[in-house]
């Protein structure tokens, strides 16, 4: 069963119960009823209305703001990875030092020229970006150390690339959006209810009060815009940007 179809099920269930039962209480009242000596919980409604989003739409700010920071260290632990490879290759021979600088450069340029646009605007990685890292990684496993001192070297530089790999694969997951679309849809109505319910408190055309209403309801859609900028890491205007791999490599 689809999720939407579960959510509108459970939603029109829970209204159909509070109408049947003020229903069934509304015809229980009697006639001596005053209804000026009960408390008007239309205030009271429009208090919880505010402080539920408020929690909902603080905590999604929160997640998307956490997934964003988690997705610029995972381009600087691809960074520092790749650079530790180029560093590291200094223990062997000359020709075989060069091909792995020389593919490492290959693939941070691709990156940050190539891959970058295709990843903030698709959503995901392309498989050149992953050829190239094979080719680095190649590079590295394939070779026979011809010493101690080269074989010193060659389990820390697989271990980089295993990290390289790694950090990918996690920017890979990091570049579609971080809410689920039931997450905007809850977003979306609740900012129209607290604005909504605005209109039951009988707001008059005094100056203060049209003001703290435009005021209230131009803070609702920045913080959603907010959360739409912050939901895709790489790919809005506050965005994880490549700078960790620009500031190791500032040749490509």
């Amino acid at each position: 069963m689809s999720q939407w179809l579960v959510l509108g099920i459970a939603m029109a269930a829970v209204c159909g119960v509070v109408l049947i039962i003020t229903v069934l209480k509304e015809r229980r009242i009697g006639e001596d009823d005053d209804p000026t000596e009960t408390p008007d919980v239309i205030e009271y409604l429009t208090m919880m209305v505010g402080v539920v989003y408020a929690i909902v739409l603080g905590l999604a700010i929160a997640g998307v703001w956490e997934a964003r920071g988690a997705a610029q260290d995972t381009v600087r632990t691809e960074a520092q990875a790749l650079h530790e490879v180029s560093v590291r290759a200094r223990a062997y021979p000359a020709p075989v030092r060069d091909r792995i600088r020389s593919d490492v450069a290959a693939y941070v340029s691709y990156v940050v020229h190539e891959e970058w646009p295709v990843m903030a605007e698709e959503e995901q990685l392309t498989q050149r970006g992953a050829d190239l890292l094979a080719k680095v990684r190649a590079d590295v496993t394939d070779y026979h150390p011809a010493n101690d001192f080269e074989g010193q070297s060659y389990q820390p530089l697989v271990d980089q690339v295993a990290a390289i790999d790694a950090a990918r694969s996690a920017r890979s997951d990091a570049a579609g959006s971080t809410l689920p679309g039931v997450v905007w849809f809850g977003l979306v109505i609740g900012g129209a209810i607290s604005i909504g319910v605005m209109f039951t408190l009988q707001i008059r055309r005094s100056g203060r009060e049209l003001l703290m209403a435009g005021l209230f309801s131009a803070l609702i859609a920045f913080l959603l815009f907010l959360v739409w900028d912050f939901d895709s890491p790489f790919g809005q205007g506050i965005a994880a940007g490549a700078e960790p791999l620009l500031e190791l490599f500032p040749h490509v």
